[in-house]
């Protein structure tokens, strides 16, 4: 198990057991997290700002399906369970539970993590709770339509 595996391991279970504090030792004074919104804050105070909002008010618990780790980097391929009780980008809460696919690229320098990019499907979250219409298929199956 490379650091980087084994720093961004310690970053999901924090998040798992709520212990948000755990990830401050894991995680640089500078740490970048360019998948948050544009608007959030950065740093490692900014980080752990976040992830106390994802655990605490979206109530996000990861499952991990696959975990690559390579020199300086992991990547982790996983599930994000929570429930929507609160607004989520401009939609009222509906207490329903979801279950958005992510994936997640850390990179690790000197001992800390100091990078993360996060792609998150949020729109197939907005789909689950009810808070936007799921769109009908539009050509699939139909013969001609995809052709050409």
């Amino acid at each position: 198990m490379t650091l980087a595996e084994k720093l961004a391991r310690g970053v999901l279970d924090a998040m798992n057991a709520g212990d948000i504090a755990a990830v401050g030792p894991l995680v640089a004074p500078d740490f970048v997290d360019h998948g948050a919104p544009p608007w959030a804050p950065q740093g490692r105070d900014g980080y752990l700002q976040i992830l106390g909002y994802v655990t605490g008010a979206l109530k996000i618990r990861y499952e991990v399906h696959d975990i690559v780790a390579a020199g300086d980097k992991v990547a982790i391929r996983a599930t994000a369970h929570g429930v929507n009780e609160v607004d989520m980008l401009g939609f009222e809460p509906t207490g329903k539970p979801y279950a958005m696919h992510t994936m997640h690229l850390y990179r690790e320098s000197g001992g800390l993590l100091v990078e993360h990019w996060g792609i998150r499907d949020e729109i197939g979250v907005l789909w689950q709770v009810g808070a936007l219409p799921r769109p009908a298929p539009a050509g699939f199956g139909v013969a001609g339509k995809l052709e050409g």
